[in-house]
């Protein structure tokens, strides 16, 4: 398949501490992640949002290195996946370099007939594959391309999908003394409740992967929260310092987090969890507390990657 190409569409994120304020401004901007105010004024919120939270954010990637690895990692996934398929594989990414749009530009001068879009939010929401496909319908507009668009939205119910997070679980069930002994903490991003409540499918997505995950660890118990919240509005519960809160309180002291809708290390795995819920962890009496490892290049999940990609190309 010579004229066909692959897209790993990602949300994207800083590369330097530098990029940080217009990232977020990148972030703030979209409306259909959020709404702030009314459409003609959200731009003028959004920058006095940046401006207050762009110093507090700054710190944390600094923290983690002075940027995000996900350019790397998702880079890394694509090299993987083209030599799983032997057809060639881009990053485009929503909020930051390399954009939809550059990609897009580049890929037009290869001659290229068909493109296979796949999201890697495991977990369908219009917040995130539904922006990025948007993303991608005006950029392809903007270029008057003709090009021959295939969608994968989601895989969250995805046979290898369910056996990489499990691997992973159990990797990290292994480095507890007892197993018996240990609580999973399923972390989740959150979502405003009133996507959910105005028919989004996340949530039904969500709860469906962790019950899929569960039927292979039937000897540990579980749990399910929410983690970055932005904003006044009412979010999806239970938020994970909550829960945190909630475990510490009923005497849990050996807990593994396993972050879901992430497919690769990022802020929200390498600060929020590792650092932030960790320390907050330790105070509340959970001494021990660790978090499996993101799917990154995990072999499994580039087969699932790679068969959600022969599928689409069959189906016509």
């Amino acid at each position: 398949m010579p004229d066909t190409v692959v897209m790993l569409l990602q949300m994207g994120g800083p590369d330097s501490l530098q990029a940080v304020r217009p990232f977020l401004l990148n972030l703030f901007s979209d409306r259909e992640i959020i709404k702030i105010g009314p459409a003609w004024l959200q731009p003028f919120i959004a920058r006095m949002i940046v401006r207050r939270r762009a110093p507090k954010v700054a710190e944390k990637y600094r923290e983690i290195g002075g940027k995000s690895p996900i350019r790397e990692l998702t880079q890394a996934q694509a090299d993987a996946l083209a030599k799983e398929l032997d057809i060639p594989c881009h990053v485009g990414m929503r909020y930051w370099h390399p954009f939809t749009a550059e990609t897009l530009t580049q890929l037009r001068k290869t001659g290229i007939k068909k493109l296979v879009a796949l999201s890697l939010y495991p977990h369908y929401s219009r917040a995130t594959s539904g922006s990025s496909f948007n993303d991608l319908t005006r950029c392809l507009a903007d270029l008057d391309s003709d090009l021959e668009v295939v969608r994968i939205p989601h895989f969250y119910n995805h046979p290898l999908y369910i056996q990489a997070l499990a691997e992973k679980i159990e990797a990290g069930l292994a480095g507890f003394s007892d197993r018996s002994t240990v609580q999973l903490l399923f972390s989740a991003h959150s979502l405003p409740q009133s996507f959910i409540d105005e028919g989004d499918p996340y949530l039904e997505h969500i709860q469906t992967t962790v019950r899929l995950v569960m039927e292979k660890f039937s000897d540990v118990s579980h749990h399910l929260a929410f983690q970055s919240r932005a904003g006044p509005v009412k979010w999806l519960e239970p938020s994970t310092d909550d829960k945190l809160k909630e475990l510490a309180a009923s005497g849990c002291s050996n807990l593994l987090v396993v972050p879901l809708s992430f497919v690769s290390d990022h802020i929200e795995t390498l600060h929020e969890i590792d650092l932030e819920y960790a320390e907050e962890a330790r105070k509340l009496g959970i001494s021990n507390f660790q978090r499996v490892e993101s799917l990154n290049s995990s072999p499994t999940f580039i087969r699932c990657l790679a068969e959600l990609v022969r599928h689409a190309l069959k189906t016509p």
